[in-house]
C-alpha cells in the first residue's frame, strides 16, 4: 500500500467516526424528546449514562486526527479535512450534551401535566433533526448547497424559539405556581436552539473544507 493509499484509508476511518458520532447525537436528541413527552425518568437517566460514548468517540476522532497529522504531515485541502473533522466532532459532542441537558430538565419537571402545549418544541426538534441528517450528508458529499440549506433551516428554529419563549413568559405571569416547569421548558427550548446553532457551525466548516474560506452562516 502506498503512502497516499494508507492516508486515504486512515482518513476514511476518521470520516466514519464523524458519522458514528453524528448518528449517536441524533439518536440521543430523539430519545430526549421521547423522554420529555412521557416524563420518562428511566429513559432520561439512560441518556445521561450513555453520554460517555459521545465523549469516547470524540476522543477517538481527536487521537486519529493527531496521529494523521504527525504521520502524514498533510497540507492544503488534506490538512483542512483533518482540522474540520476535529471541529465537527466538538460540535456533535455538544449536541449530544444538549440531549443530556433536556433529559435533566425532564427529571426536574416531574410528572405534572404541561402548562402549555409543547408542539413548538416538537417543531424545533423536527427541524433540528432534519438539519443533523442533512449536515451529515453534506459532510460526506462535501456539498455546499446542502450546507447552505442548513443555515436557512436554522432561521426556522430561531423563529420558533422566540415565539415559544414569549408564550412561556405569558404563562408564567398567568400561572406563577407553574414557574419551575416553565423555567425547565424554556431551558429545553434553549438547548434545541443551541443544538441547531452547532449544526450550523458544522455547515460553516463544510464551506471552509470545500472553499478554503470561512463564511458566517448565522447572520
Amino acid at each position: 500500500m502506498s503512502v497516499r493509499e494508507r492516508y486515504d484509508t486512515e482518513l476514511e476511518v476518521l470520516n466514519n467516526k464523524i458519522v458514528e458520532l453524528g448518528h449517536f447525537a441524533q439518536e440521543a436528541l430523539k430519545d430526549s424528546l421521547t423522554a420529555l413527552d412521557n416524563r420518562d425518568i428511566e429513559k432520561s437517566l439512560f441518556i445521561m449514562d450513555e453520554d460517555v460514548k459521545a465523549n469516547r468517540i470524540e476522543e477517538e476522532i481527536n487521537d486519529l486526527a493527531i496521529l494523521l497529522i504527525a504521520k502524514q504531515q498533510p497540507v492544503a485541502t488534506d490538512l483542512r479535512r483533518i482540522i474540520v473533522a476535529i471541529k465537527i466532532a466538538a460540535d456533535l459532542e455538544r449536541i449530544a450534551d444538549f440531549a443530556v441537558n433536556i433529559a435533566k430538565s425532564t427529571i426536574r419537571m416531574g410528572n405534572d401535566s404541561f402548562v402549555n402545549s409543547i408542539d413548538n418544541i416538537h417543531q424545533m426538534y423536527d427541524i433540528t433533526e432534519q438539519m443533523i441528517e442533512l449536515v451529515l450528508e453534506a459532510y460526506a458529499d462535501e456539498d455546499v448547497v446542502k450546507a447552505k440549506r442548513i443555515a436557512e433551516l436554522d432561521d426556522g428554529v430561531d423563529e420558533l424559539y422566540g415565539d415559544t419563549i414569549k408564550d412561556l413568559l405569558s404563562s408564567s405571569a398567568a400561572q406563577p405556581e407553574k414557574l419551575a416547569q416553565i423555567t425547565q421548558l424554556s431551558f429545553v427550548c434553549r438547548y434545541l436552539e443551541r443544538a441547531a446553532d452547532h449544526v450550523t457551525n458544522i455547515s460553516e466548516n463544510i464551506f471552509y473544507l470545500v472553499k478554503g474560506k470561512r463564511y458566517d452562516l448565522n447572520k
